[in-house]
């Protein structure tokens, strides 16, 4: 089957692998589409930017390099393995990429496993990945996708869910006001999020005119933090108030200083993207709003299911933002993602 393995810093190949079978547990997917991530895009661009080594195998699953990419992804269930039995074959499901945590460091025994040293993930330190045309799933981590949600918007599930898990941390209520800065993939999710929760004032902050055109042609109001003034933009949102929450999905030191002057006293902001390098901040600014500042990472199961029914119920709309292009464009189109130009890239590996 055809797979992109990634080999090392911007070292990404198409190529031929075995086609894997299904053990106990677990089915075997035919892939639909897969999505490239911010993760992706430290892989391939800034590998020592992870919060783990890719040169030694994973503790718990072996995986080493070269490795099959791709956690955002969907398929149609082709083959079950010995003891599947709330699966069947001719599903169609979105995959919880999380594979596996060590289960007794503090962050596991508080219920956070994508905390945990020793997490893995399909698509990055586990064997196998969304980027091929065939891959195996726990049984437990496929989650069987209703009528009205096509593979295509199943793809999309875990971006959405990492959107709708930074609004969780957030604790924004309906009603709330809302700064997103970034409008890539997360930052699209976190908007969606925040309009399911009924979350209507929102300003989503993004230099690139190409993605702020695709934000403004869902409906979304935008600024660019550059060539504008985003402290004014805020103030004109919220009637000088500040907003009530902030969200990064930026992954850039200047997204969390302007976000923090925006924040009104008491308020909150989200850590929600990966940062290649450290940025600095006048501490004094959280002491004197008592401000707050928290990390969110991945998902919980439940808001996996939430995103999917939202999306049942129309919440999500992919038009303008989502493309689609054939796996062998993968190295394309992470200069183009890099670059900040256009949304959300779907590939199409089955």
């Amino acid at each position: 089957m055809k797979a992109a393995r990634f080999y090392g810093k911007e070292d990404l190949r198409v190529e031929e692998v075995p086609e894997p079978s299904p053990g106990p547990g677990q089915v075997k997917l035919r892939n639909a589409f897969a999505g490239i991530c911010g993760s992706d895009l430290h892989f391939y661009f800034y590998p020592q930017s992870l919060p783990f080594d890719l040169d030694q195998p994973h503790p718990l699953t072996g995986a080493t390099l070269p490795q099959i990419l791709g956690h955002e992804f969907s398929g149609t269930v082709v083959e079950v393995g010995e003891g599947v039995t709330d699966v069947k074959v001719g599903d169609h499901g979105a995959v919880f990429p999380l594979a596996v945590s060590c289960g007794e460091c503090g962050a596991c025994r508080k219920g956070l496993p994508f905390s945990c040293p020793l997490m893995g993930s399909l698509g990055s330190n586990v064997e196998g990945g969304g980027l091929s045309e065939f891959a195996l799933v726990d049984a437990s981590k496929l989650h069987v996708l209703p009528d009205g949600v096509d593979l295509r918007m199943g793809a999309l599930v875990e971006p959405m869910a990492v959107g709708w898990h930074a609004v969780s941390r957030s604790g924004v209520r309906a009603g709330g006001t809302a700064l997103v800065a970034g409008a890539g993939p997360v930052g699209i999710g976190t908007w969606f999020a925040l309009k399911a929760r009924g979350v209507e004032k929102v300003l989503v902050s993004e230099p690139s005119a190409d993605r702020r055109a695709l934000m403004a042609a869902l409906g979304a109001r935008v600024v660019d933090p550059v060539n504008e003034d985003l402290a004014a933009a805020v103030a004109a949102l919220t009637g000088g108030a500040g907003v009530d929450i902030a969200v990064d999905a930026a992954g850039a030191g200047p997204a969390i200083t302007s976000a923090l002057v925006g924040l009104v006293p008491g308020g909150r902001l989200v850590i929600a993207a990966l940062h290649e390098h450290p940025t600095d901040f006048q501490p004094t600014q959280l002491m004197m709003g008592e401000t707050e500042i928290v990390g969110a990472v991945g998902y919980r199961p439940e808001e996996f299911d939430a995103v999917i029914a939202a999306m049942a119920d129309g919440v999500y709309d992919t038009t303008g933002w989502v493309q689609e292009r054939p796996l062998e464009d993968i190295v394309d189109a992470l200069h183009s993602l890099r670059a900040g130009i256009g949304g959300k890239v779907l590939l199409k590996v089955g």
